[in-house]
């Protein structure tokens, strides 16, 4: 009876995989899968980096092309889980996300993005906190820049003059 006890226990709470948690990337870890740098000008860089922050559904809250530097949020989803309801709470959250576009004195222009996933929850009594979590998969930020590459694909292709008409004879 104990074992089985025992047995629904850990599958509520998540039992061994719940105790091998990833472990932390270093600082320089972290800005290895966060960075990568194009051979196209800082300006249709900046560009192509909005379009796909836009096109992944967030909202640009401030962009500067001077600075490099712009910041975004996806719209915010519940994220009430079953502890939260048990224990009479709410929760939702959402996607931060940054890009800082500087131009390199090679002539590649280097971008780094961070994505920070929140979530803020409320009790019934009136209390609220917010919890960030950097998101660490490499995956996440491989499929950004991806899509970073085809937007400056597509702004190069739609940006190309057309060949210059020879004169008739």
């Amino acid at each position: 009876m104990r074992a089985k006890i025992l047995a629904v226990f850990l599958a509520l709470c998540g039992g061994p995989i719940a105790l091998a948690a990833k472990p932390e990337l270093s600082p320089m870890q972290l800005q290895a899968i966060q960075m990568k740098e194009f051979d196209a000008a800082k300006p249709a860089v900046f560009s192509s980096a909005m379009d796909v922050l836009q096109d992944l559904g967030y909202a640009v809250s401030s962009a500067d092309l001077n600075t490099g530097f712009i910041s975004a949020e996806s719209a915010t989803s519940n994220k009430t889980s079953f502890w939260d309801a048990l224990g009479y709470s709410t929760g939702s959250g959402n996607t931060r996300a940054t890009a800082f576009i500087e131009q390199m004195s090679s002539g590649m222009t280097r971008v780094r993005l961070n994505f920070v996933s929140t979530k803020t929850t409320s009790s019934s009594y009136g209390q609220s906190w917010r919890k960030d979590k950097p998101l660490q998969d490499p995956a996440v930020y491989q499929r950004a820049f991806e899509k970073v590459d085809e937007a400056l694909f597509v702004r190069r292709a739609t940006n190309t003059p057309p060949p210059a008409a020879s004169p008739s004879s």
